[in-house]
């Protein structure tokens, strides 16, 4: 019965997926009426042509690399030091600065004000906007980190370091650090899938078109996508496509944008599955 049950819930989660690959190479008409179940039928690889010829999208990738990676290594770089000065029962300060980290989560400045500072900053239309933003540290990251540090690095640990001389930045870096692996990927592909994803810095801080994400590039050529299959013909610096492909085009547009973090999440498993555990309540 768990074997059953297990097989019912794997069918579940998975054909969605399975589905959005088999109707991004059939054909629109047949995916519309309900005639792609199981097996790919009018098989085709024009709405991946069509996207890929698309020069956008080689940009719109080069940005979201640029901006995933460096993004996530300056939020690495705030959240684990912070998450570690927050652990340490002997700074006193740690409380009254951990409240104003908890109040951020339920209040902010607005976007208005938001983007007046990142006015003042002069990260309007530049790439800097996507990576230090208002949200270099996850509040929600930065809890979880600390709570790892609390709960997996024995104070003993730092006591019969620092007997040997080991001030607090060599520990974190040499022995804090080595042992925090699975946190380290943990928060890595929190931040990572946040970039990846991220749309709305795009749509509100930048201009250039040549500094756009995949993300606004994807949603750009779904808005002329729909434009055309509607009947409005070919505008805009988007184009069109066949309205026939207007399907392929649509699940062609998913797969791009989430096969690389498919790729990358295998390779972080172990330590996710471990790393997803801190804080929970363990008898």
């Amino acid at each position: 019965m768990i074997y059953v049950i297990c097989a019912l819930v794997f069918i579940i989660v998975a054909y969605p997926l399975y589905f959005v690959i088999i109707a991004s190479v059939s054909d629109s008409t047949l995916v519309a009426t309900g005639k792609v179940l199981l097996f790919p039928k009018g098989f085709s690889w024009f709405g991946y042509s069509e996207i890929f010829q698309d020069d956008r999208i080689w940009v719109g990738y080069r940005n979201t690399l640029i901006y995933s990676i460096g993004g996530t290594l300056i939020n690495l770089l705030f959240t684990l030091p912070a998450a570690y000065v927050l652990s340490r029962a002997e700074f006193r300060a740690r409380r009254p600065l951990m409240f104003f980290f908890v109040f951020t989560m339920f209040f902010n400045g607005g976007l208005i004000p938001t983007y007046l500072l990142m006015k003042d900053l002069q990260m309007i239309d530049t790439m800097w906007v996507f990576i230090f933003n208002p949200v270099t540290v996850n509040v929600f990251n930065l809890i979880i980190t600390r709570t790892f540090f609390e709960t997996s690095i024995p104070n003993e640990m730092y006591e019969a370091a620092s007997i040997d001389g080991c001030t607090h930045f060599k520990f974190f870096m040499k022995i804090v650090m080595p042992l925090s692996k699975a946190v380290i990927s943990v928060i890595a592909l929190y931040y990572l899938v946040w970039h990846w994803n991220d749309f709305f810095t795009g749509l509100i801080y930048v201009r250039d078109n040549s500094l756009q994400p995949l993300q606004i590039v994807l949603r750009d050529i779904l808005l002329s996508n729909q434009v055309f299959a509607e009947g409005a013909g070919t505008g805009g610096q988007a184009g069109g496509y066949a309205q026939r492909y207007a399907d392929q085009i649509k699940y062609g547009v998913i797969i791009v944008s989430t096969l690389p973090i498919l790729i990358v999440y295998p390779f972080l498993q172990k330590y996710f599955e471990k790393g997803v555990m801190i804080g929970s309540v363990k008898g």
